[in-house]
């Protein structure tokens, strides 16, 4: 009994100590190495997210810049969602806006012009203050809609314009080419008989080109007005022969200021491209074929072959030649045009038959109220060989040096236009 004591009671507190001595060295050691572990990785955890995390708040702090800017542009570019036109407009306006990731971005239009176009349209951009209203849809032009309104300056006089403008965004094949089309009218419509550029918008989206509406407007519709006596005689004015000598002197110089300041062919003189607007004063427009005859690819060349047969020169009709005399040809047709208020001209021909008619030496006889010199300029206009045309500059001393001997007496013709019938007859269908 004295050599080794059992413990039978395991109520007692020394009994169960001395009993789990073996297994407290174990588990106790083991859990302190893991608490370590775990302590040590989630150390190392929190130290690997913390950076990515200062990165993200940094990032999160320039990109909440951004997204400020953006957010501004935004707030800026959504008032022009509300289409610069006015809400009266048919137009389809283009959103300058679009969402990119987290971010919305303000598109320009710089994606289809370069520092040169944007320096030389800079001074032709639509001020803030100046609003287009009213604008209705007119007709569908070659980069879309043309529409008529009017423009609101910032001390609220309105005139009337005419709107075209490109009918997609920067995505359209012929988004380069309106920007030319747009440059263009900035660098010829300089003179006082040809179609006045007023405004542009090219540096965002939608782009248009503002241009002078002039009243009554297009030429051979006014003339037929004159047939019906729709117009009143304040408005017409007494349209007399000396009436045609006016006009026609006036086309002339906007044609000769077309070759003589910008080497340009206008390609498609008809009444139908002249504006007549208050005091019978008139400007050359219809600049498409113009515009399209600076370049030499087919496409330009299926373009000028749209120019109505019963109107163009000889040379232009064999050869597809157009050049300043081809001009001065068709202004002889505008001259038939002009006298006999708005009729077709050869009227008895088909449009095929018209060149082996003039081959044939075939020329259109003198109209009604045609006076000997109106006639002879007429002819004149109308040489085979173009070399034996006179100038536009030859062409208005020689109307302003017979003026006195044209008739003031009103022209009447008494049958009025059946657009349809005219339309085949010109060969316009």
């Amino acid at each position: 009994m004295d050599g080794e004591t059992k413990c039978n009671d395991t109520s007692s507190p020394f009994c169960d100590e001395e009993s789990s001595g073996p297994l407290a060295v174990i588990i106790i050691p083991s859990l302190l190495a893991l608490s370590t572990v775990l302590v040590v990785a989630l150390i190392f955890c929190s130290l690997h997210k913390n950076k990515p995390r200062g990165q993200r708040t940094a990032a999160h702090s320039a990109n909440s810049i951004t997204l400020n800017n953006d957010l501004s542009s935004l707030e800026n570019c959504t008032k022009h969602l509300k289409c610069t036109f006015g809400s009266g407009s048919l137009l389809n306006c283009l959103h300058c806006c679009v969402l990119t990731g987290q971010q919305r971005v303000c598109v320009t239009a710089a994606s289809v012009s370069t520092p040169k176009m944007q320096a030389a349209l800079y001074h032709w951009e639509i001020p803030k203050e100046c609003v287009l209203e009213g604008v209705e849809f007119w007709q569908t032009g070659r980069y879309g809609p043309i529409c008529k309104g009017l423009l609101k300056n910032r001390d609220g006089a309105a005139s009337a314009v005419v709107v075209k403008s490109l009918r997609d965004g920067p995505d359209r094949p012929e988004a380069k080419e309106f920007m030319d089309w747009v440059l263009f009218h900035a660098k010829v419509c300089k003179h006082e008989n040809v179609v006045q550029m007023l405004y542009c918008q090219t540096t965002r989206f939608p782009m248009y080109l503002v241009l002078e509406a002039y009243d009554p407007g297009n030429l051979l519709h006014f003339l037929w007005t004159l047939r019906n006596n729709l117009i009143t005689a304040d408005l017409s004015q007494n349209f007399s022969e000396r009436s045609v000598f006016l006009l026609a002197k006036q086309v002339a110089a906007g044609l000769d200021y077309l070759m003589s300041e910008h080497r340009l062919v206008h390609g498609d003189v008809a009444a139908r491209n002249i504006l007549i607007g208050p005091g019978l004063s008139a400007r050359v427009s219809g600049l498409g074929v113009a515009f399209g005859g600076r370049k030499t690819d087919s496409a330009v060349k299926n373009r000028t072959t749209q120019v109505p047969l019963k109107w163009q020169a000889p040379e232009r009709i064999i050869m597809q030649l157009s050049i300043d005399r081809s001009d001065v040809w068709s202004f002889g047709i505008l001259l038939y045009e002009l006298i006999t208020l708005g009729s077709p001209p050869y009227p008895e021909l088909e449009p095929l038959s018209v060149l082996p008619k003039l081959q044939g030496s075939y020329r259109m006889k003198r109209p009604e109220n045609c006076g000997g010199s109106l006639y002879d300029l007429m002819k004149y206009c109308w040489m085979w060989s173009f070399k034996d045309r006179p100038a536009f500059s030859a062409i208005i001393k020689l109307l302003e040096s017979s003026v006195h001997l044209a008739d003031t007496k009103a022209i009447c013709v008494p049958d009025a236009i059946d657009v349809f019938d005219y339309n085949t007859k010109a060969g316009l269908l």
